[in-house]
């Protein structure tokens, strides 16, 4: 099978290439190296695939990279929640003009094949929470006084007592609370608009907090476990918001490409959305404390901040009830080994 590998020079698409090269498929890597994560093409560019350094959203060039091709994977986009407000126009443009151009081009093409995209488990918001007098309850919002106040944790909505959280599936409501999230939805929403109209089966794999060798450092725009490595590295404390408990499923990168590999050669297509995690949740401060405790001792203590960003949430972490049953994904990396191996890795240095 030959596939289309849109971001495969990035931290994911270039797992995803090793695994379907060590399978035995051609693989033609697409990516534009954006400087926010690459400094030039990676040292990690597997020999075996072909390789072109182009962007989804020049129709051209992706109808040129379509030629031949039975699959396509897109991992293309620009990640995590960025800056401020002012990122708003090129997350839209990277994300979902990139997407919608690439589905114009496959539509074009009267593409047949399978069709998976990397979405993320942003496109929730929060996650699922449950009140003892209430049931199942969406928080709104968390307020700003809330926050200012170290009161981080959302209350039931109705009648403002603590809520629990619990494993968020599939067929929750979608609740995007930043820039980055929406664009990630959006991406659904285009992508399962071209399944209807062309019966091409799309499979979105939405990734959970995704850690491992090959991530990109010193960078806003890399996921948390990113960001504390960075400072590792450089000899600073790890900066952990609120009060650390924030919840998440760190799930390692290898899990993640299984999952893409999982969606490109299963038996029968599988189209729907999936979460993609370890199924065991931890939160941001025990994972700083595994990060630091891999590091080489004498590497400075995480330490809990009490600062907030207005488009983070407070919990939100995955079952893995629907991706085993249907996918039959089943995560194999072990954290604690993942942590030191993660430690030891070195990060990929942006252009800027």
């Amino acid at each position: 099978m030959r596939v289309l590998l849109t971001g495969g020079a990035g931290f994911i698409g270039s797992h995803v290439a090793d695994q379907l090269l060590e399978a035995g498929h051609e693989v033609l890597i697409l990516d534009n190296l954006h400087p926010a994560a690459h400094g030039g093409p990676p040292a990690f560019l597997p020999d075996g695939a072909e390789w072109r350094e182009g962007d989804v959203r020049d129709g051209e060039t992706v109808r040129t990279a379509l030629r031949g091709a039975d699959a396509v994977c897109h991992q293309a986009a620009m990640v995590g929640l960025g800056t401020d407000i002012g990122d708003i126009a090129d997350y839209t443009s990277h994300n979902d003009l990139g997407t919608a151009v690439l589905l114009r081009e496959l539509a074009a093409a009267s593409f047949t094949g399978r069709l998976v995209l990397a979405s993320s488990m942003v496109v929730y918001g929060e996650g699922r929470y449950a009140c003892a007098t209430h049931g199942i309850v969406r928080p709104g919002p968390r307020r700003v006084m809330d926050l200012d106040a170290g009161l981080f944790e959302p209350p039931c909505p109705v009648c403002g007592q603590p809520l629990t959280p619990e494993a968020i599936t599939e067929d929750a409501p979608v609740d995007p609370r930043n820039v980055y999230a929406a664009t990630k939805l959006q991406q659904e929403h285009l992508a399962f608009a071209f399944s209807r109209e062309t019966d091409v089966p799309v499979t979105a794999l939405r990734y959970h907090n995704v850690y491992g060798p090959r991530m990109p450092r010193d960078t806003p725009y890399a996921g948390v476990a990113s960001i504390f490595a960075s400072s590792l590295a450089g000899g600073r404390a790890p900066q952990v918001f609120e009060d650390g408990g924030q919840t998440r499923d760190f799930v390692h990168v290898r899990d993640v490409a299984r999952a893409n590999l999982r969606g490109l050669l299963a038996d029968e297509p599988v189209h729907g959305a999936f979460n993609v995690c370890s199924g065991h949740p931890r939160t941001f401060g025990e994972m700083a404390r595994a990060l630091h405790t891999a590091y080489a001792p004498g590497t400075p203590e995480p330490e809990i901040t009490g600062q907030y960003r207005l488009g983070d949430v407070r919990h939100v972490f995955a079952s893995a009830e629907r991706a085993r049953e249907v996918l039959g994904l089943r995560a194999v990396e072990d954290f604690d080994a993942g942590m030191v191996e993660f430690a030891s890795a070195p990060l990929r240095a942006a252009a800027g």
